[in-house]
């Protein structure tokens, strides 16, 4: 394949072709999947924007985070979706190009917004009379900036690497999506810098955030550990546990999809980070609304406003 003629070159998605019936209740599960990470997580955008008693920095990047999972589902959600009812399971070569810089930004981006989640816990629970100072506004903005930057920067070093490879026809891409690894071992030339890229990112992205949120629970464990009062322990513990139970499920499915040994049947692994893919962000929002009084809250006062411009 000419790196000349990208508009020419079509890349087929395997997925689950040999298993045809499994792919139609995939397409059953997704779609009902999808349209739940959408209502959720629209939902709680509109709370948080709607609602001035959501407007904290816990909230400001818990918004940041529902926008994540919207985007990153929708960069790939729709096309599998098509693909499991199609006979043709083809994507071009620059749809399949943006749609893998897409979702690695996301995921990259999240890695660090976990983690810059977990220093505002870590001030709010330690630090809590110079709180609001130390997370003003104007750091909060640069930090989610900072957050969606460095998710940019890391995809489209890793992108520019992979497009400049020359492709000598192989060109079916054994899994559901454009993803990284797949798209750049169809490539007929050494990709050992590749490779590299990709493993330093994953030290980056994965590693160094996860160790920096395990530093943050070190600290308010200990700080909460010392306080006198149980009724300040709890409350201390509950508004860490939606974001504790976010960050072990997110680290827990994507380090078990790169660290653990590849399945002799590939079709595990591809349905593992399928639903990594979909589980996740429709978890998010439902795990930071059920025990939480300010969201329930908020969501009861925005449905009675609601009936009551309805019944005017």
């Amino acid at each position: 394949m000419d790196r000349t003629n990208w508009t020419e070159i079509e890349f087929i998605l395997q997925g689950l072709s040999e298993y045809p019936k499994v792919e139609k209740l995939l397409f059953v599960m997704c779609l009902m999947m999808y349209l739940v990470i959408l209502l959720g997580n629209s939902t709680l955008i509109i709370l948080i924007l709607l609602d001035s008693r959501l407007h904290t920095p816990m909230y400001f990047f818990l918004g940041n985070l529902s926008l994540l999972d919207i985007c990153y589902t929708s960069s790939f959600t729709p096309s599998v979706l098509i693909h499991f009812l199609s006979q043709k399971k083809t994507i071009s070569f620059l749809r399949c190009v943006v749609q893998m810089s897409v979702s690695y930004t996301m995921a990259c981006t999240e890695c660090v917004l976990l983690a810059v989640m977990a220093y505002d816990r870590y001030v709010a629970i330690c630090n809590p009379l110079r709180y609001p100072i130390i997370m003003s506004k104007a750091l909060c903005i640069q930090m989610a900036t900072l957050s969606w930057g460095m998710g940019f920067l890391n995809s489209l070093i890793k992108t520019i690497l992979a497009i400049r490879l020359p492709f000598c026809g192989k060109n079916v891409i054994n899994h559901f999506v454009c993803e990284i690894m797949a798209f750049v071992k169809l490539a007929c030339a050494d990709i050992s810098l590749n490779e590299i890229a990709i493993m330093l990112g994953n030290v980056i992205f994965l590693y160094i955030p996860l160790l920096l949120i395990c530093i943050s629970y070190i600290f308010i464990l200990s700080t909460v550990l010392k306080m006198n009062s149980a009724e300040g322990r709890k409350k201390a513990f509950s508004t860490c546990s939606a974001h504790l139970t976010v960050v072990t499920m997110f680290y827990g499915t994507i380090l078990s999809i790169y660290m653990k040994p590849k399945s002799k049947d590939s079709a595990i692994d591809k349905l593992i980070a399928l639903f990594y893919g979909v589980v996740t962000p429709m978890l998010n929002p439902i795990i930071y609304s059920l025990r939480n009084t300010e969201v329930l809250g908020a969501l009861r006062k925005l449905m009675s406003r609601h009936w009551f411009w309805r019944k005017g």
